[in-house]
């Protein structure tokens, strides 16, 4: 178990803990976009409109980018690139998800959105808080 654990981010705190997770989640997001539309499909519910299969890989395509982003900083949580590169991939995803819902009304609440909303929200938030934590000036 601690070879395993050998591989998780060193650096003190949860903050990478948390990164290294939602980047894990992320690049499985693939996985299943490219599989079925259900998961796609539950985070975009609308009365009015369909997940499509071109939909459903583009936004595991657009979420494994920014699983990746979000690993490597885990592993680099001090370096002010890495971090702030992080940090703007959950500010992406709050504003897509926001605007989607808010703005356009092309999305629903429901606990599909639920989900990326809260990630991308505690974890800005989080991030924000904690920056001068990480990132030594």
């Amino acid at each position: 178990m601690s070879s395993l654990l050998s591989y998780l981010p060193q650096a003190e705190g949860l903050l990478p803990k948390w990164l290294f997770l939602i980047g894990i989640t992320a690049v499985g997001n693939l996985v299943q976009a490219y599989k079925t539309l259900q998961f796609t499909a539950q985070v975009y519910m609308s009365p009015d409109e369909r997940v499509n299969p071109l939909h459903s890989r583009t936004f595991g395509t657009w979420t494994l980018l920014q699983g990746l982003v979000r690993l490597y900083a885990s592993y680099h949580v001090h370096e002010a690139g890495w971090y702030q590169l992080a940090l703007i991939t959950n500010v992406v995803a709050m504003w897509h998800f926001g605007s989607e819902w808010l703005l356009f009304g092309s999305v629903k609440w429901n606990k599909g959105l639920a989900a990326p909303v809260t990630v991308s929200v505690l974890t800005t938030a989080w991030m924000l808080l904690q920056y001068s934590e990480y990132v030594k000036a």
